[in-house]
């Protein structure tokens, strides 16, 4: 077996959680219409289509502001914009529908291939709309009247999960409509919002030319708290309204849908790029994404573990008894264990894990089998499993923790721990002690 197809079976086989974690889930999914007019638009089609096949209940809402931008300049007509939306008259509300229904055929044309050597063939994907936003007119905003420019004002959830039951792809456009049969011209970053929120969708994906946001360093944040990336929008609107041609505009609207959606009880929203090739993949199939995910609560958490995590663990310390670092506990052992575990898990992979051995008669507590996955070190997370081991032994009415070890001495030094001589174990431990390990003990009070 060659490096690549090794590659391949180890990606698949890390791949295999986010496909049972994914299935039967509702996600919906933003295109612009920059990302419409990408040459990768192809691709991702047919990633969309990958999704559809592994059992995914998908909605793709798309927009058309450059289709219909060219549309209105081909029948020479101005466009006027007023707190940065589109001032829709009869004229251009006619190339609105224009560009927003070419738009859709062409999503439904590629969502229908189904060639040989292609990765549609074989799809038989069913695509399907309909009137399931209503709309009504924004009105006359500082004395300028919108036309119509319109908002949201509900979406038929009903309908679409009926839809969605049946296998088939939803597609919605920017387009809402009245129950006096009037055509309304929204915000697709509003629709796809407002959708996903009557949906309870699982997951808000929104396209933009950005992989997803950067901090001052330039690293990706690959995930980011609500109330963050609220503070965020307001930085990236100072920086639009003191600098007109700065490139955060996009950035601001998607990162703003992001957090009201976050806010109206979407668990979590991506912000990917329809600009590089396979994102809407690394960003679900894999731990780290290539995009920035936006949750109300960090999808790292540290809590007990259970029966169901022993493999987990298993899987997690094996390197370090190896190494010697950790002594070796079989899988019954464990099991019999586990409710002293607590675990670090990061979107549903254990990634950190410690153990806490209580002698209540000298109010004592043992820190043990303290392990972080190689990925994964140099953050907060060892210092979260403390703290959450330290609750617990508080609760348990101990009065100090101590450990042993041969290899993390200086780890243990740093927060709050000292070095005892062998008899301040309490006498029980004392007699277990491995003396061929030759481990240092460390106390911290609590």
């Amino acid at each position: 077996m060659n490096d690549t197809t090794l590659d391949f079976v180890n990606w698949f086989r890390h791949s295999s959680p986010y496909i049972h974690a994914h299935r039967g889930k509702t996600f919906v999914l933003m295109l612009g219409g920059e990302a419409i007019n990408d040459s990768r638009l192809a691709s991702i089609v047919h990633d969309i289509a990958l999704l559809n096949s592994l059992g995914v209940r998908l909605v793709l809402v798309h927009g058309a502001r450059p289709q219909i931008d060219e549309r209105t300049r081909e029948a020479g007509l101005e466009t006027r914009l007023h707190h940065d939306q589109r001032v829709t008259d009869s004229q251009t509300l006619r190339c609105v529908i224009e560009a927003v229904g070419r738009v859709r055929t062409e999503i439904e044309a590629q969502l229908s291939m189904g060639l040989a050597n292609t990765p549609m063939h074989g799809a038989r994907i069913r695509v399907c709309g309909g009137n399931f936003v209503t709309a009504r007119p924004l009105g006359v905003l500082d004395g300028v009247d919108m036309g119509h420019t319109g908002e949201l004002r509900r979406v038929d959830s009903q309908a679409i999960q009926k839809q969605l039951d049946l296998n088939n792809i939803v597609l919605i456009s920017n387009l809402g409509y009245s129950p006096t049969g009037e055509v309304f011209n929204l915000s697709v970053e509003e629709v796809a919002t407002g959708t996903a929120v009557a949906l309870k969708a699982d997951k808000l994906i929104l396209f933009g030319q950005q992989e997803g946001i950067r901090d001052s360093s330039g690293e990706l944040r690959s995930e980011l708290l609500a109330e963050t990336a609220r503070r965020l929008v307001h930085h990236y609107e100072t920086s639009v309204a003191n600098d007109p041609e700065a490139p955060w505009t996009e950035t601001a609207c998607l990162l703003q849908a992001a957090v009201d959606a976050c806010d109206k009880g979407v668990p979590r929203c991506h912000l990917v790029s329809h600009a590089q090739d396979g994102s809407l993949l690394i960003e679900l199939f894999t731990r780290d994404g290539t995009g920035t995910m936006i949750s109300k609560e960090s999808y790292e958490q540290v809590r007990a573990a259970t029966i169901e995590d022993v493999g987990g663990i298993l899987e997690l310390i094996a390197p370090l008894e190896e190494r010697g670092i950790l002594v070796r506990r079989s899988r019954e052992l464990l099991e019999a264990e586990i409710e002293r575990f607590s675990i670090v898990v990061r979107d549903g992979a254990i990634i950190g894990c410690a153990a806490l051995y209580p002698f209540q008669d000298d109010r004592m507590g043992e820190l043990a089998c303290v392990a972080i996955s190689n990925e994964y070190r140099g953050g907060a997370r060892g210092d979260l499993l403390l703290e959450h081991i330290e609750d617990d032994a508080r609760s348990q009415g101990l009065k100090s923790l101590f450990v042993l070890t041969t290899r993390t001495a200086h780890w243990f030094l740093e927060r709050g721990f000292r070095a005892a001589p062998l008899d301040s174990l309490p006498g029980q431990r004392k007699e277990l002690y491995n003396f061929q390990r030759n481990s240092k003990v460390f106390i911290k009070p609590l």
